[in-house]
């Protein structure tokens, strides 16, 4: 399979995916806006507007931040209309005030439908999937896709919602140009909460490597008369993911534990290595998306 068939699966796919919950001129909501440094988070939010503006014609109702998030404000921006929740890697409990949140939305947010776009799972403590179970099942109304086998798994055996597999929204930016290298390997390598210890052996000698990670915000757009909260949280989007393009573009060669930068670099076209995370994120993705990627070296093809 060429890189534009991989590419192209994952767009029908969550063009297909956006069509099950709206259609043109339909209202919307999209909340859980990303405001912090990382790159991947940016990716997605983009592709989630996107597809959801490719199928409505219109710009969402209303928009938020996790700690931003007015209920009362909400229902009056958009009084009908499905609520989405953005995706990304964080059901579950690494990153808990992301998890709290979704909870409470749940709780609060019942007269309409809300979708949770494509996310992985991950509980570190059992109990949060018995807990996470019970705000679900009190929901009339709730959609969950995800993006990998081993979250399905998860999902369908300990939770009452409909589920489905779907590739990440990322996929819906399509193709990137690349900038010149500058370097023979990039290192994009996590030094979060999600990080583990890679044997040096995975990533092959190289003296012409720089080792970087993409957590630091560079200057971002300052918010502009008039301009809406949606525009100002694109501009911002816009600014982290050009970030991530331009650092990703460094490399000949690029050795990651990043869900992201494997993604964006299949869309620059970049040969790469894909390292596990903490929990086998990329490779439960990479099983189930982008196995035939021909950008993909070795690593957890």
């Amino acid at each position: 399979m060429s890189g534009t068939d991989v590419v192209a699966t994952q767009q029908a796919a969550l063009l297909a995916l956006y069509r099950r919950h709206v259609g043109l001129g339909d209202r919307y909501a999209l909340i859980d806006f990303p405001d912090h440094a990382n790159v991947g988070d940016s990716a997605i939010w983009l592709g989630e507007m996107r597809m959801l503006r490719t199928v409505t014609g219109r710009d969402p109702d209303y928009v938020a931040t996790w700690d931003g998030f007015d209920p009362d404000a909400f229902r009056a921006a958009s009084p009908a209309g499905v609520l989405f929740l953005h995706g990304g890697g964080n059901l579950g409990d690494i990153w808990p005030h992301h998890q709290r949140f979704r909870e409470r939305v749940l709780r609060d947010v019942r007269d309409r439908s809300i979708v949770q776009l494509p996310q992985s799972i991950h509980f570190r403590a059992p109990d949060g999937v018995a807990a996470f179970a019970e705000v679900v099942a009190a929901h009339p109304d709730f959609h969950l896709y995800v993006r990998d086998r081993p979250s399905l798994t998860i999902a369908q055996g300990h939770w009452r919602c409909p589920t489905d597999l779907a590739p990440d929204s990322a996929f819906a930016l399509g193709p990137q140009s690349r900038m010149e290298a500058d370097c023979d390997v990039l290192m994009l390598m996590r030094t979060d909460d999600e990080r583990v210890t890679h044997d040096p052996a995975t990533v092959g000698d190289c003296d012409d490597r720089v080792v970087v990670d993409w957590l630091d915000d560079g200057v971002l757009p300052l918010a502009r008369a008039g301009e809406t909260r949606s525009d100002h949280y694109r501009a911002m989007a816009i600014a982290r993911v050009e970030r991530g393009l331009a650092t990703l573009s460094r490399g000949r060669r690029i050795v990651t534990d990043r869900l992201h930068a494997h993604i964006l670099a299949i869309l620059l076209d970049i040969p790469h290595v894909a390292l596990d995370n903490e929990y086998g994120k990329l490779s439960a993705y990479i099983d189930a998306w982008t196995a035939e990627a021909p950008q993909l070296m070795r690593g957890v093809r």
